[in-house]
């Protein structure tokens, strides 16, 4: 079982649903100002938000060789693979994404190197998948290959793994992210708080030469933002605070814990099921 709380940012921008994002955890104690922050598929937008939500200790990675440590200060850079990254598991506390998964050759992978690296949890912020994206897609609002990301980034850029090669659009939804998390550690119940944003793409859809796309959803915009009000996971993007299973966080009836870490619990099984069977 998953433990879920669910609510909506209203007419945020990308930008502004990241720091509300952060800056509630801040508040609500889940992160503090001197936890220690990976950020993979990073870049300037974390630095800047980040920092002005008060984090201190943060190192922000990506596979951009363009990047240097002299354009993130005060913070930390480091040349990393979000699909492969070279650090220890639980090194940080947490681990932050911003709208990066998806520029990886198997987003779940990149997942997964977050939840290893992150001692305390796991903040992603990415493309929702439901009816109202894919409708998107079909009627030319929404990609489904990020060609426009590699357009702005010199045709050179911005595509799969930072290159000039458009890379798919992986759109996640919460029970993808909870099997895949479930699965990847199943030795207790996660807590899992899924908030959501209705994100425009007003500079891709303004920077078309056929502007009909662009005016249709200035015209649609208020239906648009009514629809993800009423019923959040209509949005097209979202974020997800992923919180470790902890040292007191009971474990399922099925295991206990040992001085070597977590083990079965064969008197829940033997009371269950009867003696073990002798298979020898």
């Amino acid at each position: 079982m998953v433990k879920r709380s669910i609510r909506f940012v209203a007419g945020s921008t990308m930008e502004s649903f990241y720091k509300q994002t952060i800056q509630k955890l801040l508040r609500e104690g889940v992160m503090h100002s001197d936890h220690r922050v990976l950020v993979v598929c990073g870049g300037e937008e974390d630095r800047d938000t980040l920092k002005a939500c008060g984090l201190t200790r943060v190192v922000i990675s990506n596979v951009d060789e363009r990047q240097t440590a002299d354009g993130f200060a005060p913070f930390e850079w480091s040349y990393q693979d979000a699909e492969n990254l070279t650090y220890e598991d639980g090194a940080f506390d947490f681990v932050v994404v911003h709208s990066g998964l998806h520029h990886c050759r198997s987003p779940h992978r990149g997942l997964l190197e977050m939840y290893r690296v992150a001692s305390r949890g796991v903040v992603l912020f990415e493309p929702y998948d439901n009816v109202v994206t894919r409708l998107g897609q079909r009627l030319g609002i929404g990609q489904e290959h990020e060609h426009a990301a590699v357009y702005f980034n010199d045709c050179r850029y911005g595509g799969v793994r930072n290159t000039e090669i458009p890379n798919y659009v992986y759109r996640f939804t919460k029970r993808e992210i909870d099997k895949t998390i479930q699965t990847h550690d199943p030795v207790a119940d996660h807590e899992i708080r899924y908030t959501f944003a209705m994100r425009i793409p007003w500079v891709p859809l303004k920077g078309r030469k056929n502007k009909v796309f662009y005016y249709a959803v200035v015209l649609a915009y208020p239906l648009i933002m009514l629809a993800s009000w009423l019923y959040p996971p209509m949005s097209n993007n979202f974020a997800a605070v992923i919180i470790k299973p902890g040292s007191n966080t009971p474990l399922h009836p099925w295991l206990e814990r040992s001085e070597d870490g977590v083990r079965l619990n064969r008197t829940w099984l033997t009371e269950r099921y009867g003696p073990i069977p002798d298979t020898v």
